[in-house]
């Protein structure tokens, strides 16, 4: 019996190729889709599950009270060490802090450079208490010991082999970081970290030298996002209790001005991911609300694939109702009709898994590239995978083919005999009307969410900052006590270079990821502003280099040591100062000292990305915090000027890397989620269209074989082309313009509270509507108007021999 059914699903599938392809293609496309969409979100929920006591691990984080409250994943300096002492029932604390420089390879007198690799991330300093509390392998070494000594270092298998070129011969070797005195022996060689990590580590040193180099290991107020600290809670400490330790334990180590301004707190390494309140060391978090709407445009491209099915096999169904007759005639039964029909939809859809693994297999290299993952499709490395598509498999048999069988196994074999079933008969036509607007407000809701998403990030992209950042780049400098001394001689050559306009010195650049942040003294008040400012320390050439307006007073005169604050317009307000002119020669104070007057005001620039407000700024010049050179090329001899700042540089620094980066870049980097969330978008409007089109067309090429007979007597009467292919293409005018005004409320809704996440955003305007309901009857109607002009110029002479 199961023979003959599928035996008896090829035939039909093979009589009707177009009505077969359609579905296939549909399917095919729909399921390869929500394949993607599940390698995604699997991946995303992956990261870190490996580490076997993740239930038990927390992450101590910081709570800021500068006037508004912000968060932040780094805490004061002794916070480890005081946990251990305050609190020896936890089981492991440790600190991690996120470092960085050139690494070098020295010859065995450690006097020459033998290799040289820049700075790409991935270095940490780490107790070893570290890699008892996460589950990162060691090929070679002990992971107790591997780091409890200073200058030691531990290696991933990947960068042994960069800096070695064999792991096993990394034990024992010696490297060099940032081209500082300390040398580092190797000790460890780490298994290669997984992708799905926020721990993307390649070189960690032993943090006893990052604590014998730094001024804060007292501080109890500082905080940089890089210093980072890790607890094992007993299990029978809950999270909550231990948050009510941390309370008493702050009050124990900071003075109430501190308490008022820092306080920590401890929340589970699950939300290192999905957090968007703090960042992680990878620098990459997605919010639950965004993993929820990937499942959603998964479901969704899915279910418009099933409609497809629907809507086309109840059309068909009328074409089959003479074969339901006889087969009932002869004996059927509904339960056996049914199952056949199911038959037929399983081959369809097993035909499409194929065809849909292919379409994801060609597809995946597109999304790790856009993504930055690494996704494979492999069902022995991910049998879920399997599990996945055998329960989309079942999914979509009963989701697609259980209607249409029902309806065709419940046809009266009288009626079916003296073809009396109509599409009228069976309900398929309210049904179709339905199935086509659920198609329609599907993809509508994605366009305009699309739309939506390109403006604002075009926004992004033409919105002026409030100064230059075309034809700027921005080179690392060294910071050692010898590099400083070269910096004059560095900006001397370089300003002499034809192609070459203006070279500034500074610690960052007017919008950078990097921010510090600290509250100040102004007009010698004893106490310090309730509100932080952004510090940028940049010499006195910056505001010409960068364009930045100065509107009342004037810059501050080169120095190296602060002699004058500039302050931007925020900064001016925030003090509640109405007349810019009345803070020229107030004083501020920064840490108790650093005392100089403010000498000028800039104009309001956006400090950082344009999803935030506008910071108060705090700018003087000061040598020893520069961190890079802004130089500003000339637009006629970009080539040029970048060839004459590689030469200089790698003269005055030979020991170090040459590295740039254009600021509109690095600037581009803000937006990168926006963008990589645009271009998905795009991907999945795309594919809805595609496959409602496909609905449309094999829906319109089934009216026009049952209108065959109607479209000849019009002509006769003296139809014109124009008329007929009206006469197809109205309705589904009529059910887009139904489905826009259920896609429109619902998509300015989630739209709306999408663009609040921005302080500087587009307006919700009518025109990105009216594009959405304007592409979507442009679509149909072409795709309608294709079909429906062939059946208005056929020949009316053979239409009405039609039976």
């Amino acid at each position: 019996m199961l023979r003959n059914y599928v035996k008896i699903a090829f035939r039909n599938l093979s009589r009707n190729k177009a009505y077969s392809f359609i579905n296939i293609a549909g399917l095919a496309v729909g399921i390869a889709a929500c394949l993607l969409v599940f390698l995604v979100v699997q991946f995303e929920l992956s990261f870190d599950n490996f580490h076997t006591k993740k239930d038990r691990i927390y992450q101590v984080v910081s709570e800021f009270h500068y006037g508004a409250v912000s968060y932040g994943e780094g805490v004061p300096l002794p916070v480890p060490t005081a946990l251990r002492l305050d609190y020896p029932q936890l089981e492991k604390v440790a600190a991690i802090v996120a470092g960085g420089g050139q690494i070098n390879i020295y010859d065995s007198k450690k006097q020459i450079i033998e290799k040289k690799f820049k700075d790409e991330g991935g270095v940490y300093y780490a107790e070893p208490q570290f890699f008892a509390m996460f589950d990162f392998g060691l090929l070679a070494g002990n992971p107790q010991t591997a780091l409890s000594e200073p200058n030691t270092a531990i290696l991933t298998q990947e960068t042994a082999e960069k800096f070695f070129g064999d792991w096993k011969e990394a034990i024992g070797k010696t490297i060099n970081v940032g081209n500082g005195k300390d040398f580092y022996r190797v000790t460890g060689i780490l298994k290669n970290i997984p992708a799905n990590s926020d721990f993307p580590l390649k070189v960690v040193l032993s943090y006893k030298n990052f604590l014998q180099g730094s001024s804060n290991r007292d501080d109890w107020e500082s905080v940089s996002h890089n210093w980072n600290c890790f607890i094992l809670l007993p299990q029978n400490v809950s999270p909550d209790q231990f948050n009510s330790w941390m309370l008493a334990f702050d009050k124990k180590h900071k003075t109430p001005y501190q308490l008022s301004r820092v306080r920590n707190f401890i929340r589970p390494l699950d939300e290192v991911h999905f957090d968007s309140r703090f960042s992680n060391f990878s620098d990459h978090t997605i919010s639950p609300e965004m993993i929820h709407v990937l499942e959603l445009i998964g479901v969704f491209l899915l279910l418009v694939a099933c409609v497809n099915f629907i809507n086309l096999a109840t059309a068909q169904a009328v074409n089959r109702s003479r074969e339901v007759g006889v087969r009932k005639a002869l004996g059927s039964n509904r339960g056996q009709l049914t199952s056949q029909f199911l038959g037929e939809t399983t081959v369809i859809t097993i035909a499409s898994l194929f065809i849909a693994v292919l379409l994801a297999q060609l597809t995946l290299p597109f999304l790790n590239q856009l993504l930055h993952f690494s996704l494979h499709l492999s069902f022995i490395d991910n049998p879920t995978l399997l599990l996945f598509l055998a329960v989309t498999a079942i999914v979509v048999i009963f989701l697609s083919g259980f209607y249409p069988a029902w309806v065709l196994s419940g046809f009266k074999a009288t009626l079916a005999l003296k073809s009396k079933i109509t599409a009228k008969t069976i309900g398929g036509i309210s049904l179709r009307r339905g199935l086509v607007v659920t198609q329609f407000v599907i993809a509508q809701v994605l366009i305009i969410v699309t739309v939506v998403i390109v403006r604002q990030m075009s926004f992004f992209q033409t919105k002026s900052l409030g100064f230059d950042k075309e034809t700027i780049v921005r080179v690392p400098i060294p910071n050692d006590s010898i590099s400083r001394t070269k910096f004059d001689l560095l900006k001397t050559q370089l300003v002499q270079q034809s192609g070459i306009e203006n070279v500034s010195f500074a610690f960052r650049a007017p919008a950078d990821k990097w921010t510090w942040n600290t509250p100040f003294r102004y007009n010698r008040n004893l106490k310090e502003t309730d509100f932080s400012a952004l510090l940028n320390w940049a010499d006195a050439d910056y505001f010409k280099t960068f364009n930045l307006p100065i509107i009342e007073g004037k810059a501050y005169s080169a120095s190296d040591t602060v002699q004058g604050y500039v302050v931007n317009e925020t900064l001016v307000k925030r003090l509640g100062v109405k007349n810019l002119r009345d803070v020229i020669g107030k004083e501020i104070s920064v840490w108790g000292g650093m005392k100089a007057p403010i000498v000028g005001v800039v104009k309001d620039f956006h400090a950082h990305s344009l999803h935030g407000a506008i910071p108060p700024v705090l700018m003087a010049s000061r040598k020893n915090n520069f961190g890079l050179i802004g130089v500003k090329l000339q637009p006629q001899n970009i080539k040029g000027g970048l060839a004459s700042v590689e030469k200089i540089w790698t003269r005055i620094f030979p020991n170090y890397i040459y590295e740039y980066e254009f600021l509109d870049k690095s600037i581009a980097r803000f937006y990168e989620q926006e963008e990589q969330l645009s271009i998905l978008y795009k991907l999945f409007s795309a594919i809805a269209i595609f496959i409602s089109c496909l609905g449309l067309y094999g829906l319109v090429s089934f009216m026009a074989v049952q209108r065959t007979r109607e479209v000849g007597i019009r002509k006769v009467l003296g139809a014109s082309v124009s008329q007929i292919v009206y006469l197809f293409s109205k309705e589904f005018t009529i059910l887009i313009g139904v489905a826009f005004v259920i896609a429109a409320p619902v998509s300015y809704y989630f739209m709306q509270k999408w663009l609040e996440k921005f302080e500087f955003r587009i307006p919700l305007s009518i025109g990105i509507f009216l594009i959405a309901i304007g592409l979507s009857v442009l679509i149909a109607w072409i795709t309608v108007s294709y079909k429906a002009v062939r059946a208005a110029l056929m020949n009316p002479v053979n239409s009405l021999r039609s039976e």
